[in-house]
């Protein structure tokens, strides 16, 4: 694997055009002893050698996706100035640059009218949006699927909110004839709709819960911290596009930049559609905000110092791919996508594995065959095992029966999980190396999968 390093030349010219903007004040040089600081880089870049090579294709695994270099980039230009966005005193334009940034995103989505912000991850978008959903509905109820991120029965331990789990159809997605009943005790304040779960990548039928939103009134919470950006695409089934075409009607929304926004990490993002929402957040801190009257990003957010340099790296990302459908930026997503619809059918038409409901988005789950739970789960963990011996990974990941039941009618249930293979294919690249993933699976499956005549 090559890391890409071309685009450090650039670093040193935008370093230059940046410390410009200083040079009214005195002569000021920071001593570094480039001996010393060697030394330790290397030992640095020693460790890091014991990582898995998550920017390379063979990497098909859990969710991570290389940021671009132009994000990289800024990310690095900027933490020569170190900007804080939580007052205008720490990061006046990197705060601007976040206003801008969060506000192409809320536009992705059809808003106008927006409360939102950066933050540290999905993890903090959807405790913000629970948070406030609390605020609003105070003692009542968080409910989302039992396919949905765990975080959010964690984060409602947190806010002391009651949670309960939907159970889910056999795609995945939350059963809207169990959510009415759950409804029906009037416990509910706040339901969670999940655009691409973190196991599956399956899409929670949103127009069937804004329909049941309007009989029952509860706050309604999107959480698309891995699926929001496939509004861009052209290539959804379905009903996963009347879910997203849907995504205006919601009251918050969680969106991760870093996972398919080529952000690095940490780069969350949170919005609320009623900017009044902002009153809840009212706290004293006359110590912080004395610069200037206008909005203090501090003063919308949980978190207090947050780092300047991702809000730097969104903005320049989104300079050089527009967040529109039609565009380079959604033309990859759409790659991913492909490359995902492909993989499964190759999967499908082969006997030596088994699938179950073809991918929403960019995963797919799939398992090899045997004649029980135990079998696939033993053969699965072999597999993934062997693949990464021969550098291709995967991810394992575990179901209740009760998901893959219906699909898997002829093997024998001896257990109530079972243990598949998953596989996120993430990059645009995944697409153009598909045949050479193929191929490597293919030998790995001659040597783990014996299928009896």
């Amino acid at each position: 694997m090559t890391l890409e390093t071309e685009s450090l030349t650039l670093l040193r010219d935008a370093l230059a055009e940046l410390e410009g903007g200083f040079d009214t004040l005195p002569e000021f040089k920071t001593e570094v002893d480039l001996e010393a600081l060697r030394g330790v880089l290397m030992e640095v870049a020693t460790r890091m050698k014991d990582n898995f090579p998550y920017p390379h294709p063979f990497y098909a695994g859990q969710m991570l996706k290389p940021p671009h270099p132009v994000a990289r980039l800024a990310y690095a230009l900027s933490i020569w100035i170190n900007p804080n966005n939580h007052a205008l005193d720490g990061g006046r334009a990197s705060s601007a640059m976040e206003k801008e940034a969060v506000a192409e995103i809320a536009a992705m989505f059809g808003w106008k009218a927006h409360l939102g912000h950066l933050c540290s991850g999905g993890t903090m978008a959807n405790l913000e949006a629970l948070w406030v959903a609390g605020r609003l509905k105070p003692g009542k109820k968080i409910v989302a699927s039992q396919q949905a991120h765990y975080t959010h029965q964690r984060i409602s331990e947190v806010l002391g909110l009651p949670f309960q789990a939907v159970l889910c159809d056999s795609r995945a997605r939350i059963d809207l004839t169990a959510l009415e009943a759950l409804l029906q005790t009037s416990e509910v304040g706040t339901v969670v709709a999940t655009l691409g779960t973190t196991a599956t990548g399956s899409v929670d039928p949103l127009p069937g819960i804004l329909e049941l939103q309007a009989k029952y009134g509860f706050r309604l919470h999107a959480d698309a911290a891995y699926g929001g950006y496939f509004t861009l695409v052209d290539n959804l089934d379905s009903e996963a596009r009347a879910a997203f075409d849907c995504l205006d009607r919601v009251d918050s929304l969680a969106i991760d930049p870093h996972k398919h926004g080529l952000q690095p990490y940490g780069c969350g993002c949170i919005l609320f559609q009623d900017p009044a929402v902002g009153a809840l957040y009212k706290h004293n801190s006359p110590y912080t905000y004395f610069s200037s009257a206008e909005l203090h990003l501090g003063e919308i957010s949980l978190e207090c110092s947050r780092p300047g340099a991702s809000a730097v790296a969104l903005w320049a990302t989104h300079r050089l791919f527009p967040l529109v459908r039609g565009g380079s930026f959604a033309a990859g997503l759409g790659k991913g996508r492909q490359a995902a619809l492909t993989f499964f059918e190759r999967l499908s038409a082969d006997p030596r594995f088994m699938t179950a409901f073809p991918p929403q988005l960019d995963i797919v789950i799939w398992a090899p065959r045997g004649e029980s739970a135990s079998a696939i789960s033993r053969l699965s963990r072999e597999m993934f095992e062997a693949a990464a011996a021969e550098n291709l990974h995967l991810a394992v990941v575990s179901f209740p029966a009760s998901l893959l039941r219906a699909w898997w009618t002829d093997i024998d249930w001896d257990q109530e999980t079972v243990t598949c293979l998953r596989s996120c294919l993430m990059k645009p690249e995944h697409l153009d190396w598909l045949d050479r993933i193929w191929q490597v699976l293919d030998g790995v499956a001659s040597k783990v999968i014996h299928l009896t005549p």
